[in-house]
């Protein structure tokens, strides 16, 4: 089995390579590699996107890397191979971002990335550091996962998800924010895994041994 961590430029990849092959080794996952190969995306079993900077400047990269979009959109929306988006990368899976402007999105789950504001004043932006999961809906990732259990954000736009279904955790920061979306065979984590101790580590193993 072979899983992709796409390498777009957007970020640096070296604690998600760390982490989701330490958890590929302790559950016989197969293999884990950071690629920018659109045939190497075309052929994997699990796909990964991960990503860190501006929504647009993160859409041009994807679009302008060597057929990385095309490659990307064939496996997971026609082959259906078990996809997680990580941050930013959960965020281009919505139908439109407007962080500076607007700009189209993936469009696979329902929803706009739009600025954090939150009720209290007193709160910063960005939402950056630990926070209690709420648990919105089952699903297999979530196996061992709980509400209350805490994972990493460092983020200052949110997926505003247009059906509730597809929100499956959210926490609260003076307000709702999306921190875990998915559909059919795709998921989307705002928060961090790799930065996010034993409970990011058992997310990661449960995606990687997700068989949807």
């Amino acid at each position: 089995m072979l899983t992709a961590i796409i390498d777009y430029e957007s970020g640096n990849l070296h604690s998600a390579q760390k982490a989701f092959g330490r958890m590929a080794s302790e559950v016989n996952a197969g293999e884990v590699v950071v690629t920018s190969d659109a045939d190497v995306v075309a052929r994997a079993d699990h796909i990964v996107l991960p990503g860190d900077g501006a929504f647009p400047a993160c859409v041009k990269a994807l679009k302008g890397t060597g057929g990385l979009f095309d490659a990307l959109q064939e496996a997971v929306t026609v082959k259906a191979r078990p996809f997680l988006g990580i941050c930013v990368g959960m965020q281009l899976m919505a139908t439109l971002g407007r962080e500076y402007e607007d700009t189209d999105g993936l469009g696979w789950i329902d929803g706009e990335v739009v600025k954090i504001t939150p009720r209290e004043t007193n709160l910063k932006v960005p939402h950056m550091g630990w926070n209690d999961l709420v648990i919105d809906a089952p699903h297999p990732v979530f196996a061992s996962v709980t509400t209350g259990d805490h994972t990493y954000f460092v983020h200052s736009y949110h997926f505003d998800v247009a059906k509730p279904k597809e929100r499956l955790a959210h926490v609260d920061y003076a307000g709702d924010i999306t921190a875990v979306i998915g559909r059919d065979t795709m998921l989307g984590m705002q928060f961090h895994p790799e930065k996010s101790q034993q409970i990011g580590l058992r997310l990661i193993s449960n995606f990687l041994t997700w068989s949807p």
